[in-house]
C-alpha cells in the first residue's frame, strides 16, 4: 500500500507562513499529488494540486496567490509553502495521491494522516 505522511503543521498568527511537506513511499510518473484541507465543522475542500510529469499545477481560488506548490522528483516529496495566513486556513491539511488532474477528493486514492494548521487572529 501507498503510504503518504504530512509534516509541518502549527500555530501561527495571522499574516505568518508555514511549509507543509508530504512524504511519499511512492509516486509514479502518471501521477497527480494534492493537498486538501478540513477545517472543523466544513467539508473537505480541495486546495492545490501538481502533476509528477510536467509540473502542470492549480490552485483554489481561496489560496492562489498565497500558497505555492512544489515537488522534489528525487525525494518523493511535495511541499506547500503557505503565506499571509488567515484565521480561515485553520484546518487539517492532507495530501493525496492519484492519477487524474483534478480537485475533486473522490478521484484521490492514497491519503495521509493529516497535520494540524491552526492560524491565530
Amino acid at each position: 500500500q501507498v503510504q503518504l505522511a504530512e509534516s509541518g503543521g502549527g500555530s501561527v498568527q495571522a499574516g505568518g507562513s508555514l511549509r507543509l511537506s508530504c512524504a511519499a513511499s511512492s509516486i509514479l510518473s502518471s501521477s497527480v499529488m494534492a493537498w486538501f484541507r478540513q477545517g472543523p465543522g466544513k467539508e473537505r475542500e480541495f486546495v492545490a494540486l501538481i502533476r509528477r510529469r510536467g509540473n502542470s499545477v492549480l490552485y483554489a481560488d481561496s489560496v492562489k496567490g498565497r500558497f505555492a506548490i512544489s515537488q522534489d522528483n528525487a525525494k518523493n516529496t511535495v511541499s506547500l509553502v503557505m503565506n499571509s495566513l488567515k484565521p480561515e486556513d485553520t484546518a487539517v491539511y492532507y495530501c493525496a495521491r492519484g492519477s487524474q488532474y483534478s480537485t475533486s477528493q473522490l478521484d484521490y486514492n492514497y491519503w495521509g494522516q493529516g497535520t494540524q494548521v491552526t492560524v491565530a487572529s
